[in-house]
């Protein structure tokens, strides 16, 4: 099993399968704005920003399928993956805060000055929501905490394939 694990990470099959997920994360994404109206905050488009991370270092791997572009694309995935899930795990901070007047967050996204998402696409990374509404829910969780499972799988799933690439490389 492990030996198989390793085998597809060489394979485009498993990066697009990582490409699709968070791309149909980034379509549902959109839809909650503009289909439900539902404003994402300075958090969600942080965690967005991850999702595209990981969207992108899987599309590296699918135009040019080599070990680098492989190495770079678990570079990606895992720092964009764990980056996800504290911007998720302080926006459930944010919203059980005891005291919602103290709790806060920015409002302008704190993107690099070279690479101002939210200015060259306002549709996707403007903040126009507030951190503190939780207004959707499904099956007792909101959308921080949907996105804390979310980020988490995708880290337990880069484990899994780290762990076996190392181990598999072992009995090569």
């Amino acid at each position: 099993m492990i030996h198989f694990i390793s085998q597809m990470a060489d394979r485009k099959s498993a990066w697009f399968i990582l490409f699709l997920s968070a791309l149909a994360l980034q379509i549902v994404a959109l839809y909650f704005q503009y289909g439900m109206g539902l404003e994402p905050c300075i958090m969600c488009i942080y965690q967005r920003t991850a999702v595209y991370g990981i969207l992108l270092s899987a599309l590296l791997v699918l135009l040019k399928n080599n070990g680098v572009t492989r190495l770079l694309g678990f570079a990606g995935w895992v720092v964009s993956a764990g980056w996800g899930l504290l911007i998720a795990l302080e926006h459930i901070e944010i919203l059980n805060a005891k005291n919602p007047f103290f709790a806060s967050c920015e409002i302008v996204p704190n993107f690099p000055t070279f690479m101002p998402l939210h200015e060259w696409l306002p549709t996707i990374f403007a903040a126009k929501g507030d951190c503190t509404e939780n207004s959707w829910q499904f099956l007792a969780m909101g959308m921080a905490e949907w996105m804390r499972v979310i980020f988490a799988a995708y880290l337990i799933v880069f484990v899994i394939v780290f762990i076996s690439r190392i181990v598999g490389k072992k009995h090569i």
